[in-house]
């Protein structure tokens, strides 16, 4: 792929609006501009203009008219992409749009692959490859925390975390290394309790952040929350009733849900995937009995378990139930909440918002018992509350970095066994050259996530999943 040439591609979203916008990036986006472009002000030329300014005229074919547009022009390398930048606003209409597209490809303009103004500003130093990859994070935010951390990354926050990491181990491995040249000489440059105080905060942190990727990947993707019992409990009611919409059906038949049914809902800017699963019992119907697998492998994938009980159930019903649900949580990250439903039908079941009988915090072994009434749409705000305190809100509040591409992570967790590597052999004394050997090994993992250290075939399968024209 070439990257001194000038490509074109509509930024804005498919399809009829008010306005779109075209982006030219490259050494002729100017000059190619002009080719089709007459000013409202006679003989002015978009070449001589200056930068960050605006102007208004017409797109033109042969003398024909194609649409009244007001054309932004960004000098190098004050721009998105470190290029001459020019990005014609024109209005909406699909027809129009791809007039103006063919035109500025007939004048020497390329179209764009996906991503490739992102890749351009990478390689031309704009932004590092974490920035760049939080910039597709940005675009397919869909919730309020997701908004937030692909922010804070793409603004550096990240970036800035490995960079200072990777100054530190470079200025000591400089060291190690020296001393290998005056190995005859037995002197040492690198004091050993430095690097072993620096190897131990790095270590640290490099855990930490590992550790935050399961609530990145959450924020990223949406909480996945499995709403489990047994038939008949209220699963689909309390679905319905969060997502405020008939989306699963509700008999009073036994077994009518047989399948999963997933929605998302945002909470407070947090999203949670909401899974409705069939009821657990005893069955002979195969159908059902697939259903009731697949709720066992849901328990087992959910961050949350919502285990819904009915409050007219005898003790050893509930007993079974929570055993059964126990058993499959097998992560201790795992939340189990407990909801007690159907508290509409017995008085005094519920005094300030808590349950009022013992028995099912001793059955379950958890506090974390929800009393609602999902038909009559009672005490769903407590449950919610509940939902949000499993959420370390904490981390997000305080801008903390938080772990969210599954690649910077497989990248973390690689260059941590190094670091291990590196403090077990200080405390062990292993020689200048093998700890150097580990150090380098750090460097290169952190490298690989900042684009550091990249492959052609890394950037390819990045850049590939960005839309056309960003």
């Amino acid at each position: 792929m070439q990257f001194n040439d000038t490509i074109c591609a509509i930024s804005t979203a498919q399809g009829m609006g008010a306005i779109a916008v075209i982006r030219l990036s490259g050494e002729q986006s100017f000059s190619i501009c002009d080719s089709i472009f007459e000013s409202s002000t006679k003989g002015k030329r978009i070449v001589e203009q200056k930068a960050n300014s605006v102007h208004f005229g017409s797109i033109v074919e042969n003398e024909t008219h194609i649409d009244e547009v007001l054309i932004s022009i960004f000098k190098n390398p004050h721009s998105f992409t470190g290029e001459d930048i020019a990005e014609i606003a024109c209005h909406g209409s699909p027809y129009i749009q791809q007039q103006i597209l063919q035109l500025l490809i007939k004048n020497g303009a390329r179209l764009a692959t996906p991503g490739e103004f992102t890749q351009r500003a990478f390689l031309n130093g704009k932004m590092d490859l974490s920035q760049a990859e939080a910039v597709a994070d940005l675009i397919a935010s869909q919730s309020e925390a997701a908004r937030r951390v692909a922010l804070q990354q793409m603004r550096g926050g990240f970036s800035n975390e490995l960079i200072n990491l990777r100054a530190q181990l470079l200025h000591f491995i400089t060291l190690v290394e020296l001393e290998l040249d005056f190995s005859e000489e037995d002197v040492e440059f690198a004091n050993r309790s430095e690097l072993s105080a620096l190897v131990d905060e790095i270590e640290q942190l490099i855990a930490k952040l590992c550790k935050s990727f399961s609530l990145g990947n959450a924020i990223k993707n949406g909480i996945p929350v499995a709403i489990v019992g047994h038939t008949n409990a209220g699963k689909s009611t309390l679905l319905n009733t969060l997502l405020q919409d008939d989306r699963a059906i509700v008999s009073d038949i036994h077994g009518t849900t047989r399948d999963v049914i997933e929605d998302t809902i945002n909470i407070e800017g947090i999203s949670f995937r909401f899974i409705d699963t069939a009821g657990i019992r005893t069955t002979a119907d195969k159908i059902e009995s697939l259903g009731i697998e697949r709720t066992y492998n849901k328990i087992s994938k959910a961050q949350i378990v919502l285990l819904m009980l009915d409050v007219n159930d005898p003790d050893e019903k509930i007993h079974e139930a929570i055993s059964n649900v126990k058993d499959r949580i097998t992560d201790d990250q795992q939340q189990l909440i407990v909801v007690i439903n159907k508290t509409d039908l017995i008085e005094d079941i519920v005094v300030d918002n808590r349950f009022n009988q013992s028995s099912f915090r001793e059955l379950s072994g958890t506090d974390s018992i929800v009393p609602i009434s999902a038909k009559q749409q009672q005490n769903i705000e407590v449950l919610t509350s509940e939902l949000l305190k499993t959420v370390n809100l904490t981390a997000l509040d305080n801008d903390e970095v938080i772990v969210t591409n599954a690649r910077h992570y497989e990248a973390l967790q690689k260059s941590l066994e190094a670091i291990m590597r590196v403090s077990e052999g200080l405390k062990t004394g292993l020689s200048g050259d093998l700890l150097s050997q580990d150090i380098r090994e750090v460097l290169h993992y952190l490298g690989e996530i900042t684009g550091h250290i990249n492959t052609d075939e890394v950037l390819g399968n990045i850049f590939k999943n960005f839309c056309i024209g960003k």
